[in-house]
């Protein structure tokens, strides 16, 4: 009976003497592993600084230079858990943790398919050459001037004030309209002029106007006067010039202009411009009965 207690103790001694002798012999091992945790510890420190320094300078964008930063400096720690792993002879718990990791990364990429979308959306955005901040946009039905390019929203200001928020998706996938890309805008404008006028006159008068207030030759560009067709109350034209411009309210600005310097100098040279105007005429005459009403009193 005291020989059967005395089993299970040793059994329990042996175990823990031959944990004691795997620790002794495994030291150098784990020491090295703790070095190259330490180190790639350090490392990533080291690497999110410059990672986070280079990005910023390069997009401006703190919320992407941040995301690409951390995931620097994330899998430079994890390569070196891997050494250590490695290193303590932990091969096949390496192998189960790449093969876990593996099926969590498919299951939490079906899960967050619209959000990882959006996400990886912001970071080519900030990333692309023909959109920044300060840029002067149009897309989606909508156009504004681009304040912010956030992981997963993109912010515009419109002319009128209001905030537009759309999804990175959206922007990416769809056609933009890119005001800032360049330094010259061609502004159209579209008129008609009475049948009894001019057309000779019209067109010098209009190249004299647009020419004197914007200055084609600044821009190496030419003025272009075309007449377009017979309209009912009117023959139109239209006449296309050039500005220095990069945003949607300079081409307000400059048809507005234009607009009131052709009116001004069109009523000064008589120049009708006419409205529509609808001539009722009736060729048989229009007799108008008379109803005789009786009023009858009661006594």
């Amino acid at each position: 009976m005291l020989q059967q207690n005395i089993e299970p103790v040793d059994k329990i001694t042996n175990t823990f003497s031959s944990w004691g002798d795997t620790l002794i012999e495994n030291l150098p091992n784990l020491g090295i592993a703790i070095i190259v945790l330490i180190a790639s510890y350090l490392l990533s420190k080291l690497i999110y600084r410059l990672t986070l320094k280079i990005t910023y300078k390069r997009i401006r964008q703190t919320s992407v230079s941040q995301l690409i930063s951390r995931t620097a400096s994330v899998v430079v720690v994890l390569t070196g858990l891997f050494l250590a792993l490695a290193a303590l002879n932990l091969g096949k718990t390496l192998t189960t943790m790449l093969s876990a990791a593996g099926i969590s990364g498919i299951v939490i990429g079906l899960a967050l398919q619209g959000t990882l979308s959006n996400l990886i959306s912001g970071v080519v955005l900030s990333f692309r050459k023909n959109v920044s901040l300060g840029n002067w946009i149009e897309t989606n039905g909508y156009a504004g001037e681009v304040i912010d390019i956030n992981l997963n929203y993109f912010v515009l200001k419109e002319a009128d004030n209001n905030i537009v928020v759309m999804p990175n998706k959206r922007i990416l996938e769809n056609p933009f309209k890119n005001y800032s890309l360049t330094s010259k805008m061609r502004i159209t404008i579209e008129c008609g002029v009475g049948y009894e006028s001019d057309l000779e006159k019209v067109k010098m008068l209009t190249q004299e106007v647009i020419g004197s207030c914007f200055d084609q030759k600044s821009v190496d560009k030419e003025l272009e006067f075309y007449y377009t067709d017979f309209g009912d109350s009117s023959i139109n034209f239209i006449c296309r010039f050039w500005i220095q411009g990069e945003s949607g309210l300079d081409k307000l600005k400059a048809k507005s202009r234009a607009i009131m310097e052709l009116k001004r100098a069109f009523e000064r040279e008589g120049i009708n411009i006419p409205f529509p105007i609808r001539t009722l005429q009736v060729d048989a005459p229009v007799r108008l009965k008379t109803q005789q009403v009786e009023t009858f009193s009661k006594n």
